[in-house]
């Protein structure tokens, strides 16, 4: 009886292989910016980084391509996808427009579980907002997460999976602008979430997406502002 040989497709837990493991790692390193737009990445030095195979860190980069996160250069193999105005508004739209739609939805079929779940995503968010208005600049990582967890949880009564999982893309790809720029932007955000929180457990569906609205096109302007980021693009 032929040995399996241990590699890339071993499970590293119940559901997720080695290769997802990888997956995760490297979209998480190109939205948090610890790999620059345009940057090239070079197959061997990722197969020793990510330790992985060159077969499936192919595979990989192609999955992050249908992302737009990864362009492939034929023959020249792959850069991380650069960024411009022109996508920071169009993901801006987009999310928009989302995240709108799943507000609707959610907010009318809403329970009283999902309330909950609002509640305690809330209370994580706005404890690690306090943290960082307070100077704590390590816990930006924490803020990431818990914004994601109390915006998906707004909407996570719409009971669309394949609604839910445009917006988380659509989420990450302009979150990597903001990381790029400086993630945080102060009271005003803290202020924004508080005020969709308020209108989520009043099913306030109409001004909740004014929030969002705005939201957004807060941080477009954040990021726009900020001297380092898109010079000249």
């Amino acid at each position: 009886m032929r040995e399996e040989r241990s590699g890339e497709h071993e499970r590293t837990n119940d559901s997720e292989t080695v290769s997802d493991a990888v997956f995760r790692r490297l979209r998480h390193d190109i939205i948090m910016g610890i790999l620059l737009p345009g940057s090239k990445i070079k197959l061997e030095k990722a197969r020793e980084r990510y330790s992985v195979s060159i077969s499936s860190l192919r595979e990989i980069l192609s999955r992050l391509s249908a992302e737009n996160l990864v362009l492939a250069e034929g023959q020249r193999g792959f850069e991380v996808s650069p960024v411009s105005r022109q996508e920071l508004t169009e993901l801006a739209d987009l999310r928009t427009v989302l995240e709108c739609h799943a507000i609707g939805l959610s907010f009318a079929a809403g329970d009283l579980e999902w309330e909950g779940s609002i509640v305690a995503a809330h209370h994580r968010l706005a404890a690690v907002e306090r943290r960082l208005l307070a100077g704590d600049v390590a816990r930006t990582i924490d803020w990431v997460r818990c914004d994601w967890e109390f915006h998906r949880a707004i909407v996570a009564a719409s009971n669309s999976a394949t609604l839910l999982q445009s917006l988380s893309s659509v989420f990450d790809r302009f979150l990597r602008y903001h990381m790029l720029a400086g993630s945080f932007r102060g009271k005003a955000v803290v202020d924004d979430h508080k005020l969709l929180f308020e209108r989520a457990l009043a099913r306030d569906a109409d001004g909740a997406k004014e929030i969002i609205t705005s939201h957004v096109q807060k941080g477009i302007d954040h990021i726009m502002k900020d001297p380092k980021f898109l010079s000249g693009r």
